[in-house]
Parts: C-alpha cells; sequence; structure tokens
C-alpha cells in the first residue's frame, strides 16, 4: 500500500495545486519513485489511497502496469495513516504487505531496502518491521527521532524529552493481525505502532544508503542535488 492522501501542508503554495506525491524530485514525481522501488521489488499490484486533488493521481496512474495500481478513495473523508489502512484491507488481502508513503525517498546501498526487507521480516515474532534512517546524518531532518532499537530489532518509542537514534523512513511490512481491535475513522499509525511495540512486536531495519526528508519546498533541491551526486 503507498499512503497518497495527504495534504502537503508543509509544501504549500506548490501544494495548492498538485498533490505533494506529485511533486517531482529529480524530474520525477515522488509517487513514482516509490512506484518504481515496489516494481523493482517484485510487487505486481499496489493499492494507492487519494484525497487531497485525488484525481490528478488517479489519473496519473491510470495506465500504470507494474504495478498495477488499485485506488482506496478517501476523496469523502481523510482517515489518517491508520484509518486509511483499515478501509483499504479488503483490497490487500490476508498477508503481510509492503507500507511506503508516497513522499518518502532515499538511495539504496549495495542491496535495494525493500528486499532487505522482505529478507527479514518474520510473522511468527512481528507485527510490523519498519525501515528506520539515522536521526543524525539523513538529509533534510532535524527532528529528535522516533525509536531506540534493540540488539534484538524490536523497538522503544521515543520518550518526549530525549533524543532517539532512529526515525521511521516512511516504508514498512505490516501484517494485516496487526489492525485487529483498531479504532474507527480516522486515526494515526502511530496507535498500533505503540501497542506492537508495547506487545514486543514491532521491529525495525536500519536503511542502507542515505534517506532524505522531502517535508518542505526547499528540501527538494537538496535531495535533487543528492540523488545527482550518487548516480553521477
Amino acid at each position: 500500500m503507498v499512503l497518497a492522501a495527504g495534504l502537503g501542508t508543509r509544501m504549500k503554495p506548490l501544494t495548492d495545486n498538485i498533490p505533494k506525491p506529485l511533486v517531482a524530485v529529480a524530474g520525477k514525481p515522488l509517487l513514482d519513485h516509490v512506484l518504481d522501488r515496489l516494481a523493482e521489488a517484485g510487487v505486481e499490484t499496489a493499492v494507492v489511497n487519494i484525497h487531497h486533488l485525488g484525481e490528478m493521481i488517479e489519473k496519473h496512474v491510470a495506465g500504470r502496469e507494474c504495478p498495477r495500481i488499485i485506488i482506496s478513495d478517501e476523496r469523502g473523508a481523510l482517515l489518517g495513516t491508520g484509518g486509511g489502512v483499515v478501509k483499504a484491507l479488503p483490497k490487500l488481502g490476508d498477508t503481510p504487505f509492503f507500507h511506503v508513503n508516497a513522499d518518502t525517498i532515499w538511495i539504496d546501498g549495495v542491496k535495494p531496502n525493500l528486499e532487505r526487507l522482505a529478507e527479514a521480516f518474520d510473522a511468527s515474532s512481528m507485527d510490523a518491521l519498519l525501515l528506520l534512517a539515522p536521526t543524525i546524518g539523513s538529509l533534510g531532518y532535524g527532528g529528535r527521532g522516533d525509536f531506540a532499537m534493540n540488539p534484538d530489532g524490536r523497538l522503544t518509542r521515543r520518550r518526549q524529552q530525549d533524543t532517539a537514534p532512529f526515525v521511521y523512513a516512511g516504508a514498512a511490512i505490516l501484517s494485516p493481525a496487526m489492525f485487529r481491535g483498531a479504532p474507527d475513522g480516522e486515526f494515526s499509525l502511530t496507535t498500533l505502532f505503540e501497542r506492537a511495540a508495547a506487545a514486543g512486536r514491532l521491529h525495525g531495519l536500519q536503511l542502507d544508503g542515505l534517506w532524505m526528508h522531502v517535508g518542505t519546498v526547499e528540501a527538494i533541491e537538496a535531495a535533487q542535488a543528492a540523488i545527482k551526486a550518487r548516480t553521477q
């Protein structure tokens, strides 16, 4: 599943007329960066949820065959990162699935990170396996991080007053089982991450390569420069 229903408020005024997933970075919409990575990882079908200027996204992906796109329409009501997945679950099936933010972008290391996630996921011990980037050294990120990671990969949420070594990079493998008993309507996926962490079933994998936080218009130029430097 690809989350593409956000309002993109931090990228205004650019997102007044174009949804954030269609903002171009290095000559390609953010959404296409994500869909191309999924295709390279062997994903044949992707559910994309839409809300803000959703008709533009729907039109953009209409002819795509790899992966084939199924739309989860949230134009009637924005459901948040958690509620959006709950609405889409009937389209996702009953096995673990990739879950990727439409605006996340990274440069892979030696081995593609989505392949690494797939190889590392263990449904017997995990409800979720999150791709994590270092809080220090990730391009464009100035926050205090999200998680600490135990030697066995289990995650602990950052306490409010602390700084954590890892930030969620916007890509994960999730088990449908994590959504049993989920709230109705709009809610954040963080709620379920915290529940999984309390049960010892939230795990992380450190990203190999460079993660770029493209949250503002100004960050686009820095991301483009990094991509150009790595591909020359």
